[in-house]
C-alpha cells in the first residue's frame, strides 16, 4: 500500500486528555492544525464520506459528485485532511482511494475525555 503521510501531527491515545494534563506549546500547535483541518464543513462532511463508505475508503471519484465544488477543490480539501493525519492516501491507476487513519478519531476522543477529570472530583 503506496501510504503517502508528510508531516502528520503525533496525535494518538497516548496524548494525555486535556483535563489531566496541560499541553506543551508543541502538542498545542499539532492538534490545532487537526481541529483547523476538522473546522472546515467541505473536509468535515468529505471524512464522513470516507469513514461511511463500503470497505471504508472511498476514490476521489466517488466523492466529488456530493459536492458543488470542484474536483481540484476536493482534492485541495483531501490534501488537507491528509496533512492534519485523519486519512490516507492511496494511488491506484489513475484515482487516488482514501481512509481514515486508525485511531485518529479516537485519539480526538481521548483527549476530549472529561469523564475521568469529572470521577476525580476536580
Amino acid at each position: 500500500m503506496a501510504d503517502q503521510r508528510r508531516n502528520l501531527p503525533v496525535l494518538d491515545c497516548a496524548t494525555e486528555p486535556l483535563v489531566r494534563d496541560p499541553l506543551t506549546a508543541e502538542q498545542a500547535v499539532s492538534i490545532a492544525a487537526v481541529f483547523k483541518a476538522l473546522s472546515d464543513p467541505v473536509r468535515l462532511r468529505l471524512l464522513s464520506l470516507i469513514a461511511s463508505h463500503a470497505g471504508g475508503e472511498a476514490c476521489v471519484c466517488d466523492l466529488t459528485p456530493s459536492f458543488e465544488v470542484s474536483e481540484p477543490t476536493i482534492s485541495h480539501h483531501l490534501k488537507v485532511l491528509r496533512e492534519a493525519g485523519l486519512v490516507t492516501s492511496e494511488r491506484r491507476a489513475s484515482w487516488v482511494y482514501y481512509r481514515l487513519v486508525p485511531g485518529a478519531l479516537a485519539g480526538l476522543a481521548h483527549l476530549l475525555d472529561t469523564t475521568e477529570h469529572a470521577a476525580a472530583g476536580r
